[in-house]
């Protein structure tokens, strides 16, 4: 996600590489990036919500752990997606209020070590609060004669995350993760989508839209639910077929349903974009189980794992870069920012936040939500 967002402003790089117009009935490359990013919440969901049924958490304190994550991306989200239409007629310039309210995410939501003095952090966080509220007050968005107010336009990547997460979250928790259960509302979410971009539905649902994001989302926590239930039986010979055929089928059905529903689209959205970029996922999770699990190699990505075990703070700290750039004066030009010399400054880019997240890391400076 830090290459292709990075890489969007290269010049002179082959089109299938970013990501598509809204108009063209086409994919890139970097249109399958954010899907399997809602894929890979889906993934990792029930590992995470099991943990805390396994220590005894009760019903309503799991859903309070729901509730707060998704309130947190849902106001990252918020803050990040207003800087599209920050006003230069506001009090602070673009870069140091979007430079504030980064640095004030990581105030609230830093992984505070338990040991830490309960009223430093209580400060820390108390800042952290302050500063949103202050930048909210003082944001002005549209143009200088008409300018306007802080609004959910499209909630942003995070947002999108959250309320995906929440929808989802949920309904794992109140199905105690029932297989059947979840699989029945993966359907039912692809078939929303279906809906309603072949017009079948005149409306779209509160809170989960076209049924896209939470389709994603919920195909990863089929998958993960599959994945654990055949190794706890003892049939993982089997997990290879399944997981190839359903790769598979998702991308033909994708491809097939395309000239009915709207073509292939992420900017809308469309069933054939969502079926193919999970049909993708799929078989590249199925890849990564067979190096990793089977041959050993977890050592092949461990120049990378910041990207996973920190991914909240890797994505964050791009924003850092741009802000910190726009205030100096300073841009990459030239060959720097065209063709694959610019493309190659974007692949370093992207490795070198991962180590500066490494390192931050090993000094408990990350996110945790």
């Amino acid at each position: 996600m830090i290459f292709v967002n990075d890489s969007s402003g290269v010049r002179n790089v082959p089109l299938w590489l970013g990501h598509t117009e809204a108009s063209a009935d086409a994919m890139g490359f970097a249109d399958t990036i954010f899907p399997a990013f809602l894929f890979i919440v889906g993934l990792s969901l029930p590992f995470a919500i099991n943990n805390k049924i396994k220590k005894g958490e009760s019903f309503l304190q799991i859903l309070f752990y729901i509730l707060s994550r998704s309130a947190a991306l849902l106001i990252m989200g918020f803050f990040h997606v207003n800087l599209e239409e920050y006003s230069a007629a506001s009090v602070l310039p673009k870069a140091v209020w979007g430079l504030i309210i980064t640095a004030s995410f990581f105030l609230i939501w830093l992984d505070y070590p338990e040991s830490m003095n309960k009223t430093k952090k209580n400060i820390l966080m108390g800042t952290g609060i302050v500063l949103l509220i202050l930048m909210a007050v003082l944001y002005k968005g549209g143009s200088p004669e008409a300018p306007v107010w802080m609004k959910p336009s499209w909630w942003g990547i995070l947002g999108i995350i959250g309320w995906s997460y929440l929808v989802c979250a949920v309904l794992y928790l109140v199905s105690r993760g029932r297989l059947s259960f979840l699989i029945l509302s993966w359907f039912l979410f692809m078939v929303i989508n279906i809906a309603v971009h072949m017009e079948l539905l005149p409306f779209r649902f509160w809170l989960i839209g076209d049924g896209s994001s939470v389709g994603l989302t919920m195909g990863g926590i089929v998958i993960s639910g599959l994945y654990a239930r055949l190794v706890g039986l003892g049939k993982t010979q089997r997990l290879w077929l399944i997981m190839a055929v359903l790769g598979i089928a998702l991308v033909a059905a994708g491809l097939l349903i395309r000239p009915v529903a709207g073509g292939i689209s992420k900017i809308h959205s469309t069933p054939a974009w969502v079926m193919i970029c999970t049909g993708i996922t799929i078989l590249f999770f199925e890849l990564a189980i067979y190096l990793i699990d089977v041959q050993g190699k977890k050592d092949w990505f461990k120049w990378i794992a910041p990207a996973g075990t920190s991914t909240l703070t890797c994505y964050l700290m791009p924003y850092f870069l741009i802000f910190l750039m726009h205030l100096s004066g300073l841009e990459f030009s030239g060959m720097l920012n065209s063709g694959a010399p610019g493309l190659a400054r974007s692949f370093a880019i992207s490795f070198i936040l991962i180590l500066i997240v490494g390192q931050m890391e090993k000094r408990r400076l990350r996110l945790k939500i």
